[in-house]
């Protein structure tokens, strides 16, 4: 079955569009209605397609705002092949500032490949999945920890395959010029976007741009000056490279977190006090946070700690937990030599 998705933008005409995907839906007082997601095409002669999506999850807004800033002041002359721009893929969580979409209440990251006579999120994963990764060389997809999960800025990726396919991923992951570049495991589900886009051979770059409720000048700036160099490296913007050392930077820090262990989730409810500050190193054992009773205040906190020594990646963002919910990430440092 063909996707019943719309766009309004031709794919294959030179120049600056802008548009919509139209996704058909019906809710109590539309029976005919779509759910419009906005879209820039670039496109200028001989080179890569890359896609560039944000706002996977509705509440992760630094990417979105980075790719809004492109798709405005990008014209085609600066481009090499062609751009494909989605700054929100998940528009009524946007709205909502929810992880996930309140139209089906999934999350849309957990969608692929997706489902064309299913729901909003079902279309959409198959709209991507059938139609725009096919025709890309480069998908970047741009995430924060949303409103749970608070990281230390990073570019990541999925450790796929010796080859190809992971030298590019990992120079391209390098571009994004952050702190630390971070391999991460799926802890939480299947059907993840950027697996998807692996899948097919992609080069997929993603990040992890902090997280939580404020978003700091810091990271707003870190996430568009980073996407900008990245489109460099990939060849379809044109300028000069920038690396670490060029931006007066020590090398990138290589971490990795492939194991369950690796992720401390809360084991009980309460009041979550961060205790180590991002990015800290910590010793196996070291407590990394507290859960704090707010109905039992006379009983001392609840610890949780790290099970193995490494960096505090990431950190529970809202102050009040929930059990099961993820509070700590601890990360590794690796020698990409030895994977």
């Amino acid at each position: 079955m063909s996707s019943p998705i719309r766009s309004s933008v031709d794919f294959n005409l030179p120049g600056k569009q802008h548009g919509n995907l139209y996704v058909p839906y019906s809710y109590n007082l539309g029976g005919w209605a779509n759910l419009m997601l906005p879209i820039t095409v670039l496109a200028n002669g001989k080179g890569p397609t890359v896609l560039v999506l944000a706002g996977n999850h509705g509440d992760e807004y630094p990417g979105q705002v980075a790719v809004m800033r492109l798709l405005r002041e990008l014209q085609p002359e600066q481009i090499r092949g062609r751009l494909i721009l989605i700054p929100t893929l998940t528009m009524p969580g946007a709205r909502a500032a929810t992880r996930l979409s309140p139209l089906d209440g999934k999350n849309f990251n957990r969608s692929f490949p997706g489902n064309p006579a299913g729901t909003p999120c079902d279309m959409i994963a198959h709209y991507l999945t059938t139609v725009l990764f096919p025709m890309a060389d480069v998908v970047i997809d741009n995430h924060t920890g949303g409103r749970s999960v608070d990281f230390y800025p990073c570019g990541h990726m999925h450790l796929v395959p010796k080859g190809s396919q992971r030298d590019r991923m990992l120079a391209g992951t390098e571009a994004w010029n952050t702190d630390f570049c971070f391999l991460y495991a799926d802890i939480a589900g299947t059907g993840l976007l950027p697996v998807e886009a692996e899948n097919q051979g992609k080069i997929v770059l993603t990040t992890e741009m902090g997280g939580s409720e404020n978003v700091t000048a810091q990271v707003h700036r870190l996430t568009q000056s980073g996407l900008r160099n990245v489109l460099i490296h990939v060849g379809v913007l044109e300028g000069k490279e920038q690396s670490r050392a060029d931006l007066g930077l020590p090398p990138t820090r290589w971490v990795r977190a492939l194991d369950w262990e690796d992720y401390r989730f809360a084991p009980e409810s309460g009041v979550y006090e961060n205790r180590v500050p991002l990015g800290e190193p910590v010793q196996a054992g070291q407590e990394v946070g507290a859960i704090h009773s707010l109905e039992r205040p006379d009983r001392e906190p609840v610890s949780v700690v790290a099970l193995s020594a490494g960096i505090l990646l990431a950190t529970r963002a809202p102050s009040i937990v929930a059990q099961g919910d993820c509070v700590a990430c601890i990360a590794h440092e690796v020698d990409l030599r030895t994977l």
